[in-house]
């Protein structure tokens, strides 16, 4: 076992700790959201990469101190950006990209998929509109040019799945051992962070 990778998940998981109980505006916690994207993942048979980013992709909601229901005040905090920075002191491009992604693949859908948009709850259509709203034809052209944009989708389809409230899932530690497989040996250093 890399003790620097399980420091690594010790210090992601225990930004869950403090501050997965979160709502996450769909009935479910932020933790929950997380644990039930990862849980669709895995159960679709999907590599690592995949079934991290599920985990993972929401990460930068627990980052930042603008509230839980920030779209409600019309704010984007980006949060898939703040995730996918951090993230990316500890993980390759191939987790980090589907991350920073995420959001960007709802738009993207939005505009490749006829009845998309009306299969959005309430709140991801409320935080599609701050994302810039449904691609166009160019935005869309751009997107699919980009080496990540199918794993991206794949995690979006995830996303959007876990919204289930009462589900049964795995729980952090369950998935320990895939995620400290991912961490990358020359970004394992440890910075401490204050969420």
């Amino acid at each position: 076992m890399n003790a620097n990778a399980s420091a690594v998940v010790d210090e992601i998981f225990s930004v869950f700790g403090r501050r997965g109980h979160q709502s996450y505006g769909e009935n479910v916690t932020e933790l929950e959201h997380a644990l039930q994207s990862a849980t669709f993942a895995q159960a679709h048979g999907e590599p690592p990469i995949v079934i991290a980013a599920s985990l993972l992709h929401d990460y930068g909601h627990l980052l930042h101190d603008l509230g839980e229901q920030i779209a409600d005040k019309g704010i984007d905090a980006r949060h898939e950006h703040i995730g996918a920075n951090r993230l990316s002191r500890w993980f390759g491009e191939e987790v980090v990209a589907p991350i920073r992604l995420h959001a960007d693949s709802k738009r993207y859908l939005c505009w490749k998929e006829p009845g998309y948009f009306e299969s959005l709850s309430e709140a991801s259509r409320k935080s599609l509109a701050l994302q810039g709203g449904p691609m166009n034809a160019d935005e869309a052209a751009l997107f699919e040019a980009g080496a990540h944009y199918q794993t991206a989708v794949r995690v979006r389809r995830y996303d959007d799945q876990g919204k289930l409230p009462g589900m049964a899932t795995p729980g952090l530690e369950d998935f320990r051992p895939l995620i400290e497989s991912l961490v990358q040996p020359s970004k394992s250093g440890i910075a401490p962070t204050h969420p």
